[in-house]
Parts: structure tokens; C-alpha cells; sequence
């Protein structure tokens, strides 16, 4: 795909999660952490577009109006339920594998989502915008993260928001998202994340800082091996997300 050779993409990236392609929708198989972790990033995507927006979170449709954007879909395990939430979704991915996936899983499941095998970079060429862009759990996969934060951005329609969800850089992370989720409890196979590519809070604002979009939201994901359940905090030292808003005017 010719897309495929815009700044952002990484090829081996694309190639490392083709190979896990049939797993997305087996909530106890490759991707199983991604299924128990979608339930918190739902609430808080969702709590977050309703208060910008002035939507009512606990109506069935609170997104009907909202054209989102879903960066990296994958499968489509989050641009389902976004969906659902009565918005109009694009999803993307630069893995054709993937869209297939996505597009034959939204088939059965009687929903209608505009999936597409490309990038952020050709949406930016075809001149197009959205009220939300989702960008979570990809950041860390990209080959430039200042080319892709860039393009993102500039998708973004003015009183629009852009979501970017990544894992933290720093000792802790590397022990409990490397070590711990692929070497010892094996949540994901080894080699899903690369410590180098992980991205620190203060470097991802640092690239937000010339695209016209201002830090609106910081929060931490924190996961209670007890309960086995994942929950929003101010921990940002391993997951976090950073929500963006372009101004009106």
C-alpha cells in the first residue's frame, strides 16, 4: 500500500500485529488485555466527549452528530462501541489484514462503520476532518511521533478533541509493561512493546505544542491485580492518556 510509506507508519510495526490479526475478537487470546483494559478508556472516552460537548452520557446515543476518527482500529474492538454511542466512525488501519477483520466482524454485528487500509497522513491530504480523533494504544507503535501527532491534529475541526493513550517511559513502565505483562504474566507476546519507542508525558505535549491544539485533560490507567480490573487515576507513570482540544476560533 502506497500509504504505507508515510512518516508515521512502521512497517514491522504493521507486520508484528498482521500475525496476531485473527485474535482480535477472542477475548482470552492475544489481544485479551486490550478486551479487560477497553471498558475504562470507553468511560472515560465517552464522560469526556459528553462534557465537552454538552451531550447527556447516560442517553443510549450521546455521540449522535459526532464524526470520530479511530487511529489504528485494528479489529474494531473501539469503533463498535463509539458506535454504538451513535457516532459516525471512521476507522483506519495501515494493516489490510486488520480492516478485513474489522470490516467482516461489523458485518455480523449489523453495524455500519466506514473501515479503511490507510493512514492519518493520506486523510490529511484528502482534506478531512472529525470532532473526535481516537488515538489509543498507538503511539508507541509509530515510526515518527512527531509526523504522526502532527497529521492527527490537523484532523481535528476546530472545538474538536483529539485522544492519545500510550504507556509512559521510565523504569516502572518498562518492569510492569514489559517485563511483567509479556515475559511474566505473558498478557501479550513478547516483543509487542520496544522500550525505546515508549513516549513520556512531557514529550507527547512537547509535540502537541506546535499543531494549534491545547491540553484540555491528563489521566492515568492503573491496573489492581486483586480485583483484576483496570481504573482511572492520577497515576500517569505507566498508562495515560492526554486529550487535546483545538479552539473555535
Amino acid at each position: 500500500m502506497s500509504a504505507a510509506t508515510h512518516a508515521s507508519v512502521d512497517p514491522s510495526e504493521i507486520a508484528k500485529f498482521e500475525r496476531m490479526a485473527a485474535e482480535w475478537w477472542n477475548p482470552e487470546g492475544k489481544f485479551a488485555p486490550l478486551h479487560k483494559f477497553n471498558p475504562v478508556r470507553l468511560t472515560y472516552t465517552r464522560d469526556i466527549v459528553c462534557e465537552h460537548f454538552g451531550r447527556d452520557a447516560k442517553s443510549g446515543t450521546p455521540f449522535t452528530g459526532l464524526r470520530l476518527l479511530d487511529v489504528g482500529c485494528g479489529g474494531g474492538i473501539l469503533s463498535e462501541p463509539m458506535t454504538r454511542l451513535g457516532a459516525t466512525v471512521v476507522g483506519i488501519d495501515p494493516s489490510e489484514t486488520n480492516i478485513e477483520i474489522a470490516r467482516l466482524h461489523a458485518g455480523q454485528t449489523g453495524l455500519e462503520i466506514d473501515y479503511r487500509a490507510t493512514t492519518v497522513e493520506a486523510l490529511v491530504e484528502a482534506k478531512e476532518d472529525f470532532d473526535v480523533v481516537l488515538a489509543m494504544e498507538v503511539v508507541e507503535h509509530v515510526a515518527d511521533v512527531d509526523a504522526f501527532i502532527a497529521a492527527s491534529a490537523a484532523l481535528v475541526r476546530p472545538g474538536g478533541l483529539l485522544f492519545l493513550a500510550t504507556i509512559n517511559r521510565n523504569l516502572k513502565a518498562f518492569a510492569l509493561a514489559i517485563v511483567g505483562a509479556e515475559y511474566v504474566l505473558r498478557w501479550l507476546p513478547r516483543g509487542t512493546h520496544e522500550y525505546e519507542k515508549l513516549v513520556k508525558p512531557a514529550e507527547l505535549e512537547a509535540a502537541l505544542a506546535g499543531t494549534g491544539l491545547n491540553v484540555a485533560h491528563r489521566l492515568g490507567v492503573t491496573y489492581n491485580p486483586l480485583a483484576d480490573s483496570w481504573s482511572r487515576s492520577s497515576d500517569m507513570s505507566v498508562n495515560y492518556a492526554i486529550v487535546a482540544e483545538r479552539p473555535t476560533a
